[in-house]
Formats: C-alpha cells, structure tokens, sequence
C-alpha cells in the first residue's frame, strides 16, 4: 500500500470507523471483555507439571486474559502457572531470576526458580477499578535497570496521560512517579541506564526520562504518517527496541517503515519495511537482528496477514508468514528461535504461542495460558 492510502485510513468513514474502533483506536466494548472465537489453529497439550526447580530455558508469560503467568517448556507447552495480579501485561527478569510483571493491581514480584509470588508493589498512581480488557488501568510496559536495582512501569490511565513509576527492587516500593503520554505501551532502557524510554501509544510520542533527573522529561514525537485521526488512528507506535550499537530507538510501524530516532536530539529518520500488516511487538536478536511481530491487516483487501520479520543489521529482510494475530515475541539465546504470543491486545487472539524456527522457516504452537501476552526466556 502506498503512503498516501495508509494515511487515508488514520481517519476512517464512519461505518469503518464502527467495525475498527474495537482495535489499537480508543474504545471499550465487548472486544476488551470477551475472547474471540477466531482462534486458528490448536496448540500442543499442556506439559505435565514440573516439580523442583524450573528449567533453564523455560518460557515466562503473562496471561493478560487472567491473573496469572505461565511457565512453558518450549518442546511441550504450559507445565504450571502462578497468580500475580489482575490482567499481567509486560514482564521482565532480572539476572537473579526474579520477575517483575505488570499488572492491573500492582507490579508483582515472582521467584521464577521456585515458581512462586513473593510480593506486589502497588501503583502510587490512581487507575481506577483492576479489571481485565484492553484499555484497563494499570501496569503496561515494563523495564529493569542494569544494574537491576530499580523496575520503570508504565501506567495507563483510562482516559488521561499516564506515569513512569520508578520502583526500589531492595525496598520494593515506588520511589517516583513522572507523567508520561497516553497508554505506555512499551519502556525501555538505554544500555548504560542514563535514560528510560516510556512508548506511549495514544499520544503518538516517546518520554524520554533520565534517570538521574527524572522530572527532566523530554517528549519525541514519533509519527511517520503524521497523527491525524488522533485516538482513532492505527498508526501509532507499540512497541520499541533500543539498537545496541549505537542506542537508537527503533519503532516498527505497518510492515512499510521503520522509525529511527536519536534519543539524544529528537531526530526522526524512516527507513523502509516490507511486511505490510499492522505491527506491534518487537525484540532484538544476539546478532542485532530486529524481530517485529505483525498481527494482520487493518484492511484486509489490501494489506498482508500475520507475519513475523526478521531484519538483519544491514536492512534486509525475511517475513515468516504466522496463523492468526499475535502481539509480542521473544528470542533464544541462540537467536535460532523466536517465540511469539497469540495473546493480542485486540480481539481475535489465542490461548497459545508459535514457535519459530529462524533458519528453517517452520512454525508450530505450543498451549500457553489464557490470552499470552509478554513473554521472556529463562
């Protein structure tokens, strides 16, 4: 699709408009209650439960469509779960097996080796009623320093801008709280811990926000097909990976453009992308290769499917065509694998991952839990 048709839809007619807005524009309906029952494909059965400690190399999910994150062998599927809070969205683990997983009601605190709960930290910002659903309140995307002494969350606020909440990983409390845009989608850390990156997805825009100086926050903002349409646009940012050879952002927008952005000056550059699908996960491979995962077409009479891209460091791409829409991915150690989660935050996921082998091209699923959202290695 051309630009120009692209930016056409970010304001749709109205009959569109109605079907659509049940998606990444602004809404609450039934699509934010309910599953679909468009759930392609049937995963491999549960793994039966794993007594004593967790394997290395187990995968990490939040279940968004309960309360819970899951433990998956990779080879088998789900072997056991452990309750952490309403609707688990983001997720990450620190080098002493902790994780800390973003929730409606608080951050939760897991021992991933003993598999169980050990605390939550609640939220200092106000985000109404827990509740399951696309645009609830609460804990979105979620990042730990590197020296692991502090977890930056960021908080939607059903309606407003939301907050980066700094969290003491020692003292288990918040110790800030810095307004960000609408909807954090996605936080990140530079490599040397000077700033956070909060992706706030209704406000077109990432906050840039040192953490020696948190109130010193900076707003870029990141619109390669301009914001017109505002709340009910699709072509906002998701989710973002920060380059490890020279720290820039790179936010992955409609399988068309890859947004570059300097975090230091602002500077916005576009490069181009192939898939052609509605894009929002994103993760780095050990050789720099970005894996992006598309969930499927805004208009399905002229955009791709589902889809996962690898693009290597000199810009060449490779597209894994996927079953069903997906929302978040994560890599291997070995960069051979990609695991990604057909949880969606749109309606029309499913209650599994797909296993993708890098080299190979084949695909098969595993059972996860109830509506898989982030993901990590262990």
């Amino acid at each position: 699709m051309n630009a120009s048709a692209r930016t056409a839809r970010a304001v749709l007619p109205a009959v569109t408009a109605v079907l659509l807005l049940a998606g990444c524009a602004q809404s609450g309906g039934a699509a934010e209650r309910e599953a679909s029952d468009a759930r392609p494909g049937k995963p491999s059965a549960p793994a039966p439960k794993i007594t004593g400690t967790t394997p290395s190399g187990t995968l990490l999910v939040a279940d968004f469509g309960a309360d819970t994150v899951s433990f998956v062998d990779p080879a088998r599927g789900r072997f056991d779960s452990v309750r952490v809070g309403t609707a688990p969205y983001g997720l990450v683990v620190g080098e002493d097996g902790r994780a800390w997983v973003a929730t409606a009601e608080g951050v939760a605190v897991v021992d991933t080796v003993t598999r169980e709960r050990l605390a939550v930290v609640p939220y200092e910002t106000e985000t109404g009623t827990a509740k399951i659903g696309e645009y609830r309140g609460g804990g979105m995307g979620i990042a730990l320093s590197p020296d692991g002494r502090h977890v930056y969350v960021g908080v939607n606020v059903p309606g407003g801008n939301g907050t980066l909440e700094i969290i003491d990983t020692v003292q288990l409390e918040v110790t800030e709280s810095v307004p960000v845009g609408r909807r954090p989608f996605d936080v990140d850390v530079s490599r040397d811990g000077s700033e956070v990156y909060a992706t706030n997805h209704d406000s077109f825009d990432v906050t840039v926000v040192p953490t020696r100086s948190p109130k010193d926050t900076r707003r870029i903002e990141v619109a390669p097909y301009g914001t017109e349409g505002g709340l009910g646009s699709w072509l906002k940012p998701h989710y973002t990976a920060v380059r490890a050879s020279d720290g820039k952002l790179l936010l992955p927008f409609e399988g068309e453009r890859l947004a570059v952005v300097d975090p230091r000056t602002g500077a916005v550059g576009v490069e181009r992308m192939t898939a052609n699908t509605h894009q929002h996960g994103a993760a780095l491979a050990p050789d720099g290769s970005l894996l992006v995962v598309g969930t499927g077409p805004i208009d399905p009479d002229q955009d791709e499917g589902p889809s996962l891209t690898v693009r290597r460091p000199d810009g060449s791409e490779r597209v894994y065509p996927l079953e069903g829409p997906h929302e978040d991915v994560a890599v291997s150690p070995d960069g051979r694998t990609a695991y990604v989660t057909g949880g969606f935050t749109r309606d029309g996921y499913w209650d599994g991952i797909s296993v993708v082998d890098l080299d190979s091209g084949d695909t098969r699923r595993l059972a996860a839990g109830e509506r898989p959202l982030g993901i990590a290695v262990l």
